[in-house]
């Protein structure tokens, strides 16, 4: 990962865009602040509510919290 030409580089990143357009859109919004404000409520939902499969069904905000506590128990 990381290195120039790998197909691995951008993979994460560029699944994310596409669930994004998705479940978002790619309509037009009137202003810069109103598709601002939709970005971030779908970046709380994504966070938050909806479960992914990688991380045995969890939303990233458990998966982050979880992986916390283990390795503060573990140092």
């Amino acid at each position: 990962m990381g290195r120039v030409g790998s197909c691995y580089d951008n993979a994460v990143a560029e699944s994310f865009f596409a669930t994004l357009k998705a479940e978002i859109g790619t309509r037009v919004w009137a202003t810069r602040a109103d598709a601002r404000r939709d970005v971030f409520a779908y970046l709380t939902y994504y966070n938050h509510n909806r479960l992914h499969s990688t991380p045995n069904h969890h939303t990233p905000h458990e998966t982050r919290a979880c992986y916390r506590q283990t390795h503060a128990l573990a140092a």
